[in-house]
């Protein structure tokens, strides 16, 4: 079987190639096929533009991954576009390949994030629930999300990421989270109340796997950990796994300052259930969050 990647050399893509390549002849859609090929090993085939293909007929597998980091820059205008049309271009191009198939892909698996769902409060929020706040990262991931499902015929299924904060031994968020915990200076977020939806990079590695083995699954899948926790909490636990004093806390308004608005995904979050994963049979290896930031560190 084969499948097309994209976002191949990111965090979660590193990790998932690792784990399919003995199941599939793996392509990865990149701009430079030597760091792809240093990266992830010389059994994967590379592509450079999704232009050069007609239609996506040789593929049995699709996993969109690709975008451009949501926290690495302040959000300009210019950055918020760049944001979106690394997301929603490459989306539109795969869905438009799916269309142009007399064989297509039996599945396309497109990145989301919990981010669809805006700010929320304490109260925990699943797929089935149609509450959401309409901001930047509920209009991102909302288009995103609409484009991908442009894709989904009798023969391609859909399904939707909505990933949370990913927790992984190297990389990724957690590496520059911790690192003001392990100076000793870390501690919650303004008043440390707002919801953290994580999941283990274990975890989401498996869910995607097995969305790509469940002919029954499409739709909307929140990657997140079954026990969301508070920043405070978050704080806390983080500083214990590390043997660190935590008693700093951040004023919101120092984060406003710093990031803009941008801080307030930080400052805001969201209890998200990963409820359809469950119903479908999901098990979860780091469902509590201090035995997978053990497992990290």
């Amino acid at each position: 079987m084969r499948a097309l990647i994209t976002g191949g050399t990111g965090l979660i893509g590193t990790a998932l190639i690792k784990k399919l390549r003995n199941q599939y002849r793996i392509t990865v859609l990149t701009r430079d096929s030597v760091k792809a090929y240093k990266k992830l090993g010389h059994d994967i085939d590379t592509l450079n533009d999704l232009s050069s293909l007609s239609s996506l007929d040789s593929f049995d597998a699709v996993i969109n991954l690709a975008g451009e980091p949501i926290a690495d820059k302040r959000w300009t205008d210019k950055q918020k576009e760049r944001i979106e049309q690394s997301r929603w271009q490459i989306t539109e191009q795969l869905a438009q390949l799916c269309q142009a198939s007399e064989e297509p892909p039996e599945v396309l698996i497109s990145g989301s994030a919990i981010g669809y769902y805006g700010r929320q409060g304490e109260e925990p929020v699943t797929e089935a629930e149609p509450r959401v706040h309409d901001e930047f990262t509920h209009r991102l991931c909302a288009h995103w999300e609409q484009l991908a499902l442009t894709a989904e015929s009798e023969k391609t299924r859909v399904c939707l990421l909505r990933t949370g904060l990913v927790m992984a031994p190297s990389g990724g968020a957690l590496a520059r989270m911790s690192l003001p915990f392990k100076l000793g200076m870390g501690g919650p977020i303004g008043h440390g109340k707002q919801m953290m939806s994580w999941i283990h990079l274990d975890d989401i590695v498996d869910l995607i796997i097995f969305l790509l083995n469940n002919e029954k699954c499409s739709g909307p899948y929140n990657a997140t950990a079954p026990h969301p926790v508070s920043n405070e909490e978050f704080s806390k636990t983080l500083g214990k796994v590390l043997h660190r004093p935590v008693f700093l806390r951040v004023p919101a308004f120092v984060m406003k300052g710093l990031l803009g608005e941008m801080a307030d995904m930080l400052l805001t979050g969201q209890a998200v259930l990963p409820q359809r994963a469950q119903e479908a049979g999901f098990q979860f290896r780091h469902a509590q969050l201090r035995e997978a930031l053990q497992h990290c560190f």
